[in-house]
């Protein structure tokens, strides 16, 4: 496992991503590195992992079109969500200027923060806590990522939290669940219906 394991992974994704610097990014961070022992052997294939609290860690294809849709810049500031395993907050790391990603679970928290170490990744700041609240005392973010669904109520909190230009992308719904993009425009805020997807539910408190 390893460089040729993760350049192969973007490599695969590229009919459906198009943007180069998050197939650079995913082809140059080891997966392997985020998932348990008994699941390294399925690291690079395009599914959800289950990790340590009950918890996955993305499809790939999933984590790369979040990375896309968001359009991210390299200056931008950006609050990730459901920190999990750490694989999303650091390919976020890797395309921008500072991470602030919340973890309900200090378990995923530490072994994330352990993750991101490893790979010389410094520029993010981990949390632990609620993410239904976002972290308004950072705010306002560029863009932020939510990990888990929730409904539109919590989008609302965190659109609130949206810079000027800002984008949003979460998945929304219970049973039936999409992503949903929105971005701070002039004139208010914007949202967008994107594709069906699966994700754990955001649960408020702590883990």
């Amino acid at each position: 496992m390893g460089p040729a394991e993760a350049a192969a992974l973007a490599v695969r994704l590229r009919s459906a991503v198009g943007d180069e610097r998050v197939l650079g990014v995913i082809a140059s961070t080891p997966r392997d590195r985020f998932v348990p022992l008994s699941e390294r052997s399925r690291a690079y294939e395009n599914v959800a992992l289950p990790i340590a609290c009950g918890q996955t860690i993305s499809q790939p294809l999933v984590v790369a079109r979040m990375l896309e849709t968001l359009q991210l810049q390299p200056e931008d500031r950006v609050l990730d969500i459901g920190t999990g395993s750490g694989y999303h907050a650091v390919l976020l790391a890797r395309l921008v200027r500072h991470v602030w990603t919340i973890e309900r679970h200090p378990r995923l928290s530490a072994a994330a923060q352990d993750a991101a170490a490893s790979l010389g990744v410094d520029n993010i700041t981990f949390e632990v806590g609620d993410g239904y609240e976002g972290l308004p005392e950072q705010a306002p973010f560029d863009a932020i990522n939510v990990a888990a669904a929730a409904g539109e109520s919590v989008a609302e909190t965190l659109e609130r939290q949206l810079a000027p230009g800002g984008r949003l992308v979460m998945p929304i719904g219970e049973s039936d669940q999409h992503l949903m993009l929105s971005r701070r425009t002039p004139d208010g805020i914007l949202r967008f219906k994107l594709e069906p997807v699966r994700f754990v539910p955001l649960v408020p408190g702590p883990g």
